[in-house]
């Protein structure tokens, strides 16, 4: 059992992040650019080619719909891909079990990792909201409510890359769950439609998809409309947060993927 020395845990903590906002912002055109120049992409294809044709969605342009889930989208994208490459490297190099065996609890090693994608997510999401504007007025009906779910999401997807980082035997590993699980989730949570227009089967499959919550609270925040109450997705997202960080902090405890 590790004791805890909270100066030594803040010394900690402090140094993880530091280092985690050094390893993005070092090499900021291949992390923070792309997602802006993704966004200029979807906005000229969706937004005005395909936009123009499609007219309003729940009282909005199209252009002016799709801007939170574009928003939102990106900043889940780098969130998880921040923490899932910098853990799994960390793992990759031995550096890992160094944190593990020193008096370090294994909260302070989540808590960094995860604040290192909170800060890129963040970051990467104020970045596509500034693009954005330059296509589509993109208002706020509560500044404080949007950043929240902008963080919250970010946490959820930041710890989810850790566990995908813990259990990933490869660079191939930490590749297959954005792939064939993150962007399907995505894209089927509710960017570039409404589910008002989908059958009522595929309505209901869209229930159990955690990221049709998190873009119905976040479009909720920023144009005032969303296709299920801001308060049942907020709950929704805070369960699926408690379960995947408790799961998160279970694996850190026992090492698993990371002893041998």
């Amino acid at each position: 059992m590790k004791k805890d020395y909270p100066h030594n845990n803040a010394v900690a903590l402090y140094t993880l992040i530091y280092r985690e906002i050094l390893r993005f912002m070092r090499i900021w055109p291949q992390t923070l650019l792309p997602p802006a120049v993704t966004t200029v992409l979807y906005f000229v294809i969706f937004g005005k080619l395909i936009g123009s044709r499609i007219g309003a969605v729940q009282g909005f342009d199209y252009v002016e719909f799709i801007a939170p889930g574009l928003v939102l989208m990106s900043a889940i994208t780098n969130a998880y891909g921040n923490v899932v490459a910098s853990f799994y490297s960390a793992k990759f190099h031995g550096n890992i079990e160094e944190m593990l065996i020193s008096p370090m609890p294994s909260y302070v090693i989540l808590a960094g990792f995860v604040t290192g994608g909170i800060l890129r997510g963040v970051t990467v999401g104020v970045i596509v909201s500034i693009t954005a504007m330059f296509f589509a007025p993109l208002s706020f009906a509560s500044v404080w409510l949007s950043l929240l779910v902008l963080v919250v999401t970010c946490t959820l997807f930041s710890v989810a890359g850790l566990i995908n980082g813990i259990y990933a035997k490869s660079f191939d590993g930490i590749s297959i769950i954005p792939t064939f699980v993150l962007l399907p989730l995505t894209y089927l949570g509710g960017v570039f439609y409404s589910v008002d227009i989908l059958p009522e089967f595929w309505r209901q499959v869209s229930l159990f998809n955690p990221v049709f919550y998190m873009l119905n609270a976040y479009r909720g925040s920023t144009l005032g409309v969303s296709d299920v109450p801001v308060a049942i997705s907020f709950a929704i997202v805070f369960v699926f947060l408690a379960l995947s960080s408790g799961f998160a902090l279970y694996l850190l405890r026992r090492g698993v993927g990371i002893r041998t």
